[in-house]
């Protein structure tokens, strides 16, 4: 498997050699989205909760009497029936919403994300993105003059420089190889990894 590498202006100036059971796998579209649910549901804290109608701050006294109203019968103003009553299966907040990935199928997910990015002409590699002083500026014109507007650059060491630069991009995202995530590999329409990344993830995933 060849991959492209592009220089400061966005031009293909060669290739570079990597791993196919990397870069060439087949695409698994149901392996991918249990990979991006399952990431995202993980990612959830579970915090929201409900009332039931022993905790909302309503009477315990009946309403009317039982009988010779002619209105239907109540018990207590709390009564899931009514208006500002509680909620009948009230949403705990010690909910669990983890889902299991095995470690094989996440190296699988990545690795056919990777793939799929290649074959739509989304990945590019590059050498390096280092940067001097931690400027906004300077960094946002390297990734103009790569063509690009919405852009992830995944690198294999994540100097204070390069992430101080682009922590005030809202298009960009820089990340570590070991925080290179399924959601934002397919969020990004384009995807930037170094020289090095290239084969830290051939170490990690292939």
């Amino acid at each position: 498997m060849e991959l492209k590498l592009i220089d400061d202006n966005g031009q293909t100036k060669s290739t570079i050699a990597a791993s196919d059971a990397l870069f060439g796998r087949e695409y698994n579209e149901p392996l991918v989205h249990q990979l991006v649910t399952a990431f995202q549901a993980n990612a959830r804290q579970g915090t929201r909760a409900q009332k039931g109608r022993s905790e909302v701050a309503k009477s315990t006294r009946k309403p009317w009497r039982q009988k010779g109203t002619g209105r239907a019968r109540a018990g207590m103003a709390s009564s899931p029936l009514w208006r500002g009553g509680g909620k009948i299966f009230p949403a705990s907040p010690e909910e669990n919403f983890t889902h299991k990935i095995n470690r094989k199928m996440y190296r699988a997910g990545i690795c056919t994300i990777l793939s799929q990015l290649v074959r739509e002409d989304r990945l590019a590699v590059v050498d390096q993105i280092a940067l001097d002083s931690p400027k906004t500026k300077v960094l946002a014109g390297k990734i103009k003059g790569m063509g690009y507007d919405r852009v992830l650059i995944i690198t294999d060491n994540l100097d204070d420089n390069l992430y101080l630069s682009s922590r005030n991009l809202p298009n960009a995202l820089v990340l570590e190889v070991t925080e290179a995530d399924p959601v934002s590999l397919i969020r990004f329409p384009k995807v930037v990894l170094t020289v090095g990344a290239v084969k830290k993830l051939e170490e990690v995933l292939a």
